[in-house]
């Protein structure tokens, strides 16, 4: 991993979820899976400083002795309110740009990581805040969100209402007059963000992020989105195991309108870096 100044990524993380009591600490090939997360993100060249930002709740002690194993920092911060637990990182940190990506991601594909990060810092200056999901058209679980701190300090000091501060962002994105909003789109293909469920919330989604793990490790520790997709096109029961809970993929608040898009390559910057 390429150190970014200024650049903080955020990886929250908790154990109590209720779908899938403890689903970051279950195995993938030997490992949790939130180590194998941390190991993918760590490939992207601008994901600059990663911390794990988890709650302060003793459950989750575990998720500081974890990033500890790994070499990484973890803050520790309020259960709920997850735009208080960015922000105060982000301070620790002392972050100019905050990546926020959650922990239901362990397959994330680090080549995504760096096209949207690297679109946000090409113009740094023309962005409050730039994604891949507003609209979304990513495979579920591959979400990167990247914003100013100037940005993040004034959704901390504003946002009221429990939606605004749980999930972090909402009080940027749902202002597009306000703020300056990016998106950036899979080109490579149909829309698969309501087709392909690569995120780990229900144990079918676990069954099947192992099994395609399992399936793509031994042969390349590195395997990207590509591999994934070229596995669920050769085996499509393996689709199936979780294609029930794709309704479930984009059931969030959403922009009514679309953003302005921000273009995978710009004159003089290649946002989508060498494969790790």
């Amino acid at each position: 991993m390429t150190v970014v100044d200024g650049v903080l990524t955020v990886i929250q993380a908790c154990t109590g979820s209720t779908r899938l009591p403890g689903k970051v600490l279950l195995p993938l090939g030997g490992r949790p899976a939130l180590s194998r997360m941390l190991e993918r993100i760590r490939c992207a060249e601008l994901a600059g400083t990663v911390v794990v930002a988890t709650t302060t709740l003793a459950e989750d002690d575990a998720i500081e002795v974890l990033s500890a194993e790994e070499g990484v920092p973890c803050f520790r911060g309020d259960p709920t309110d997850l735009l208080d637990r960015h922000i105060q990182a982000a301070r620790r940190f002392d972050a100019v740009h905050v990546v926020k990506i959650p922990s239901e991601c362990p397959l994330i594909d680090p080549a995504i990581v760096d096209e949207v990060i690297g679109s946000y810092l090409y113009r740094p200056a023309s962005w409050d805040y730039v994604s891949n999901l507003h609209p979304p058209s990513w495979p579920e679980g591959n979400d990167v969100e990247v914003m100013s701190r100037e940005a993040l300090e004034t959704a901390w000091a504003e946002a009221r209402r429990p939606f605004e501060r749980e999930h972090t962002t909402p009080f940027l994105w749902d202002q597009p007059d306000r703020f300056r909003i990016g998106n950036v789109l899979w080109d490579e293909g149909p829309d698969l963000s309501m087709r392909v469920r690569l995120t780990l919330e229900w144990p079918e989604d676990y069954e099947l992020i192992r099994t395609l793990f399992e399936a793509a490790y031994p042969a390349d520790p590195r395997f990207g989105l590509r591999e994934i997709l070229q596995l669920l096109q050769i085996w499509p029961d393996l689709g199936r195991i979780n294609s029930h809970l794709c309704d479930l993929n984009r059931n969030r608040h959403q922009l009514d309108n679309l953003v302005e898009p921000v273009f995978r390559r710009t004159s003089g910057f290649d946002t989508r870096p060498n494969r790790w």
